[in-house]
């Protein structure tokens, strides 16, 4: 079990569940558009959210950030020191930064005395693409190096009597992630945060994320999750979302499991299921909910007999099931609808255990 820490309110590490990060791209500076989007992302089930402060222009509108955020604010830093300690004055909940590229160590000292005095954790970011030359050495696996480089960079900071520390390694590469993380894993008290960098467009980053961070969720790696897209910071929030759905470690979410469809089938089960999307993407969940849609008597029920619910498609009618056994009869019209009831039934009987 990892140290324990917080951001905000949001607990990281320890007995926490997994944690779910994105990132505004809006302009800083324009206050009501950042906040716009992290009310967007917190609707959508971002528990924490990054905004980048690139100047000291920004600082100010930071302040009106944090100050109105529904969501515990990290702010993100390069290069500047000054940055990250006005940043910290100005309602940071948190501390992005990569050490080796903050201005030498007695700048970083400055940033982890503050950080110390306002109580919030700083966050040590290490990047393939930007490590320091000095680990690039002959004998070491691009993973080792970052290992190392990060080590050292706690090193340091644990001089300092700072022990609130979240920790990442990320690379483009999914295998050279992965394999940094398990051994940080193995040599750190701390949570780490997970990512890909740079993974690409909605469709390929959706894959590459889900296999990197996928793999070491499987591990028990990980304590707080980003999937990082050339998307809408919204759609990163709902692959994230399946992502430990997959992993067994959703907490109140639905996950909706269909079959691909083949020549049995009867309905436009794509079209359907779409649909179905749509009439439960504004509930709000009060315990994790399986939902199958079938296209076929082959697949559902008894293919589908772990869901929770299911509806699955004859070629006369549909057949509303729970944990495979039969429960009643519909059409195609009324059974959506039905389905969306049964949701809302089943959180009750869950919640009354």
């Amino acid at each position: 079990m990892k140290r324990e820490i917080f951001v905000g309110r949001v607990g990281i590490g320890g007995a926490h569940p997994v944690s779910i990060q994105s990132m505004t791209n809006t302009a800083t500076e324009d206050v009501e558009s950042t906040l716009k989007q992290i009310r967007r992302l917190k609707g959508a089930g971002c528990d924490i959210v990054r905004v980048s402060v690139p100047s000291k222009s920004a600082l100010a509108a930071f302040a009106k950030i944090t100050a109105r955020s529904p969501l515990p604010v990290i702010a993100d830093i390069h290069f500047d020191s000054t940055l990250a300690l006005g940043a910290i004055d100005n309602g940071a909940h948190g501390i992005r930064i990569n050490p080796g590229n903050i201005g030498g160590n007695e700048k970083l000292k400055a940033v982890v005395r503050l950080a110390a005095q306002k109580k919030i954790p700083i966050r040590i970011g290490v990047n393939a693409g930007s490590l320091e030359k000095k680990y690039c050495r002959a004998g070491l696996s691009p993973a080792e190096a970052m290992v190392s480089s990060l080590l050292d960079k706690i090193k340091f900071i644990e001089d300092q009597h700072f022990f609130d520390i979240k920790i990442s390694l990320k690379s483009h590469d999914v295998r050279e992630t992965v394999a940094a993380n398990r051994l940080a894993d193995r040599q750190c008290p701390y949570p780490l945060h997970l990512g890909v960098t740079e993974a690409g467009t909605f469709f390929s980053g959706s894959i590459r994320s889900a296999l990197g961070i996928g793999s070491l969720l499987l591990d028990g790696i990980g304590n707080t999750i980003r999937v990082s897209l050339t998307a809408n910071p919204v759609r990163e929030i709902k692959v994230a979302r399946q992502i430990l759905m997959a992993a067994g470690l959703a907490r109140n979410d639905i996950e909706i499991i269909s079959c691909p469809t083949c020549a049995r089938t009867s309905v436009d089960l794509i079209a359907l299921v779409k649909e179905f999307e749509k009439k439960i993407g504004r509930l709000r969940f009060t315990c994790p909910v399986r939902v199958a849609i079938m296209g076929c008597e082959v697949n559902g029920p008894g293919e589908a007999k772990d869901a929770d619910i299911g509806l699955a498609f004859s070629k006369q009618h549909g057949l509303l099931f729970k944990k495979g056994r039969i429960v009643g009869k519909t059409d195609m019209v009324e059974g959506l609808d039905r389905l969306v009831e049964m949701v809302g039934e089943l959180q009750v009987e869950k919640k009354h255990g």
